[in-house]
């Protein structure tokens, strides 16, 4: 029984983990149903947000409702921009363009947010805004418990995930997206803003990406400029995994990884915890290249 309960305690941990990796799993499957971009800066709008939020914290003290909303708004501006200068003057250039210039937005954030007088290379503790605290439950003398964090965790991606799909399948906006998605030049002369719609889709994926970096922060409350590397490529392949372009798959893919890492860490070695993402990715790419839920041609 004893067992069973570590078990069930290391799977909770790893959906904690794997809520995070689904919300910036979710800016990459979009961006990438929109524009076939694999946008490898996304990881860092991720690292901005936990900083933004640090800040709204430790210097303002500002209420964490307030910091979701604010850091969301950065973020969100932040995609904006990038979107802006460093993309859209590349649309229509070779792919490889677009992809090279995503790693270098990548370094560009990762080593200007570096520079003492914008944040600092240092790590630095990231300040939880309230205590946490562990529920035990023990049904039938199954003895399980987890923490006001987790909870936190697991009700704002799951809001968020509803959120996204009502703005996906219950508006004019995301109408548009999923045509420009399917086809750009047809949508173009049905009168749809291409322009607008690729910003809006970035903005939305970098505030997911932002509240994932909050979420991160309160969950594992140490922070520095580099934090988005790895959780950018677990996300990624979390996007691939449940098949790129699929809302829901990016989520099933971003609680696969979680729970696989932190059982891989918990039974085996940490030092495993990465590889063993790479050789479930490579499965997965062997038996269904398209991903669990994906098809050929899939779209957002």
């Amino acid at each position: 029984m004893e067992q069973a309960s570590y078990i069930a305690a290391q799977v909770i941990n790893g959906l904690q983990l794997g809520a995070v990796y689904a919300l910036i799993a979710l800016g990459y499957t979009m961006v990438y149903g929109i524009l076939r971009l694999i946008n490898f800066a996304h990881g860092d709008i991720f690292m901005l947000g936990a900083f933004v939020a640090y800040f709204l914290i430790s210097r303002f003290g500002m209420p964490l409702y307030l910091v979701f909303f604010a850091t969301m708004a950065v973020t969100a501006l932040s995609g904006y921009l990038m979107e802006k200068i460093a993309y859209k003057p590349l649309r229509n250039a070779p792919r490889i363009s677009l992809l090279i210039t995503a790693v270098g937005v990548s370094l560009f954030l990762e080593y200007f947010c570096s520079l003492r007088s914008i944040f600092t290379p240092d790590y630095i503790g990231f300040p939880r805004p309230f205590e946490m605290e562990t529920y035990n439950f023990s049904p039938g003398g199954f003895e399980f418990s987890f923490t006001n964090v987790q909870a936190l965790i697991f009700a704002i991606t799951f809001s968020a995930l509803v959120l996204l799909y009502l703005l996906v399948y219950r508006t004019k906006q995301g109408r548009a997206m999923r045509a420009v998605s399917y086809d750009q030049e047809t949508a173009a002369l049905m009168g749809i803003n291409i322009d607008n719609t690729v910003s809006l889709t970035f903005m939305v994926g970098a505030a997911l990406a932002g509240m994932g970096g909050v979420l991160y922060g309160i969950a594992y409350p140490q922070i520095n400029v580099f934090m988005g590397i790895m959780p950018g490529i677990k996300s990624f392949i979390a996007a691939v995994l449940g098949g790129i372009g699929i809302i829901h798959g990016a989520v099933i893919g971003g609680l696969i990884v979680g729970v696989s890492e932190v059982i891989v860490s918990a039974f085996l070695s940490s030092t495993y915890r990465d590889g063993v993402i790479f050789v479930i990715l490579l499965i997965v790419l062997l038996v269904k290249p398209s991903g669990i839920f994906g098809k050929r041609s899939d779209k957002v």
